[in-house]
């Protein structure tokens, strides 16, 4: 009587292509930094969407408090500008 040839394990095969402390193959090192680079792509665009998001109300907040002091210093000076040059043209009618 013959003896029936030994059936392999599933994946027993692939654990005997390349054991755990192979270095990895090109194709391996090239998947896995495709993998990383798409990864740190959508990492970064996920950070800028949410840096934008989160910052927005806040530069928005920030323009408007920049814009109001900037038109009531901009009133102020005006207002200091128009009375001195009032006060010029009113000195210069008591000369006559």
């Amino acid at each position: 009587m013959r003896d029936a040839p030994a059936v392999a394990e599933p994946g027993a095969g692939q654990a005997a292509a390349r054991p755990p402390t192979a270095k990895p193959t090109p194709n391996e090192v090239q998947l896995t930094q495709r993998v990383l680079a798409d990864l740190q792509r959508q990492v970064e665009l996920m950070l800028e969407v949410r840096l934008r998001e989160a910052l927005a109300p806040l530069l928005a907040r920030a323009t408007d408090t920049l814009v109001r002091d900037a038109r009531k210093e901009l009133t102020a000076a005006m207002r200091d500008i128009v009375a001195k040059a009032i006060a010029k043209e009113l000195g210069r009618g008591d000369e006559r």
